[in-house]
């Protein structure tokens, strides 16, 4: 489907991959871990949601960590590490546009700190991606309501994931999150759970699966 060689792409980005090459996928998908794992521990996930004509790519945080505090933190106690890890993130899916992988055939998916990441990617960059899948995440900084952009998500599809009881994710930021891309144009899906814990479970996966089919 494309002219694209996996093996010299994930080596030149430094990338770990899972499911379908890259010279045969439909779609793409950037596959961004939490603190303190690494890029072949998110893999699985994309394993476990499967689709055989998916690829799916994951850099990896120095340290294990895109940025070292908490994500409802002032934005700039998180920099410049945040700044750096949006750049990383550009980096990986303007590589793929040149490929042939444009944003119709690109999507975002993260799990806690790699799910706010990937939240706070899409708000920034409107058009990057054909959809974002958000695990136990929301969009980074003090406040949603005094974010600045106004561009606007039409055609983006998103699917935001989470406990109401997450130690880590509060869910009025998860529903926040899902507002502020719901006002702008996006297609949003949020399911809130009531069983606690900060994990990824079956009915997530299903709801992933269906997004990126």
């Amino acid at each position: 489907m494309t002219t694209i060689d996996t093996a010299a792409f994930t080596r030149r980005l430094g990338l770990a991959h899972a499911g379908a090459p890259l010279e045969t996928a439909r779609l793409c998908v950037v596959t961004l871990h939490g603190r303190g794992a690494d890029a072949a521990g998110i893999l699985p996930l994309g394993e476990a949601i499967g689709l055989g004509d998916v690829a799916y790519l994951a850099p990896e945080a120095a340290g294990g960590a895109w940025y070292p505090n908490r994500f409802m933190e002032p934005l700039e106690a998180n920099e410049p590490f945040l700044g750096r890890a949006l750049a990383r993130v550009g980096q990986v899916l303007e590589a793929l546009k040149e490929s042939g992988f444009g944003p119709a055939r690109t999507a975002l998916m993260g799990f806690s700190q790699g799910a706010c990441l990937a939240l706070e990617s899409v708000a920034r960059r409107p058009g990057s991606v054909a959809s974002v899948a958000a695990l136990s995440g929301g969009l980074i900084g003090p406040s949603v309501s005094g974010r600045l952009e106004t561009g606007r998500h039409d055609g983006l599809d998103v699917f935001l994931g989470c406990s109401l009881m997450d130690p880590h994710i509060p869910a009025v930021r998860v529903r926040e999150s899902a507002a502020f891309l719901g006002e702008r144009g996006a297609d949003v899906t949020m399911r809130l759970y009531p069983e606690p814990g900060h994990t990824v479970n079956g009915d997530e996966i299903a709801a992933v699966r269906s997004l990126f089919s």
